[in-house]
């Protein structure tokens, strides 16, 4: 680990990422990409200790409440959090403000802001996002080694939904040849329709590969699955997008059942709920006059 202090803090589309690098291990990682230009050691986070301050220079600028997006490029809840807890002042912050919430994590750690993401909800919008890639726990801890396994991050969706929290799963990636089956998508897509889950996000079955990912990813291959990095190379030689040769049935196989289970489908219109800033302090004052 080592801190910086950053010059500023929100992107264009008002998203935000607290740390650079993880701690998650995932083998298949496009953040580890030579083209983001991360000048040290993944593994080794940098930190933007003034995030804090620098939020709330930045919203009190704000003419217009948005949604505030958080964990794009890294998660918000690697292990440092539970000690740092930077991405917990910056949800204060935001409650404090009134504005809304998007968190975008793998990690059941989100548990611990629970009650900051409710009292946001309560008043404008908050939602989770998590990330499910893998119905089997064994390959979960293979492929997403430091992280909480895929029955954790489920039992944080009931929680949130519970709460009154809504939530996005995204679908992504799916390594062909090893999660791209059908039986992995119908286990999935259990988790979601029991968790309740507003909307479901999947580019494809499939995933991306560029300089520095593919090769970590290869490495890993290596390791895990003998003789998987020749199959990979033979069928997809450097091409960027790796799609899977299930892609059409299984894209329509999620379509289908978010269709029957009324669960939100489709790039995006997720997005754009999940851009959509909504108030509800002021739909309870319109309320009240009326």
């Amino acid at each position: 680990m080592h801190k910086v202090k950053a010059k500023g803090i929100l992107s264009a589309t008002n998203g935000m990422n607290i740390y650079r690098g993880c701690q998650h291990g995932c083998i298949y990682c496009d953040a580890r990409s030579k083209c983001y230009q991360m000048n040290h050691r993944f593994e080794d986070i940098e930190v933007k200790e003034n995030a804090p301050e620098l939020l709330e220079n930045a919203l009190k600028r704000k003419r217009r409440k948005c949604m505030i997006g958080t964990g794009a490029m890294s998660d918000p809840y690697i292990p440092l959090e539970k000690e740092l807890k930077l991405t917990r002042r910056c949800l204060e912050i935001i409650d404090r403000y009134g504005f809304g919430v998007t968190v975008h994590t793998k990690s059941a750690s989100v548990m611990r802001n629970i009650d900051l993401l409710k009292s946001i909800n309560d008043k404008s919008k908050a939602v989770l996002q998590m990330t499910l890639t893998t119905a089997d726990e064994s390959l979960c801890r293979i492929i997403e080694p430091n992280v909480s396994v895929t029955k954790e991050r489920f039992e944080t969706l009931k929680v949130f939904h519970e709460n009154g929290i809504p939530s996005v799963v995204w679908f992504s990636p799916f390594l062909p040849f090893i999660n791209d089956t059908k039986e992995n998508i119908d286990g999935l897509l259990k988790y979601c329709i029991d968790a309740k889950v507003r909307g479901i996000i999947c580019f494809g079955i499939g995933l991306t590969l560029r300089d520095g990912d593919r090769e970590y990813f290869y490495s890993r291959l290596d390791r895990h699955f003998p003789n998987m990095k020749e199959r990979y190379i033979y069928t997809y030689g450097n091409l960027y997008q790796l799609t899977s040769s299930n892609n059409n049935v299984l894209m329509n196989r999620i379509s289908e059942v978010c269709r029957k289970h009324g669960i939100m489908f489709g790039v995006e219109n997720v997005f754009s709920y999940l851009h959509k800033f909504e108030s509800k302090t002021e739909q309870l004052s319109l309320f009240d006059r009326i």
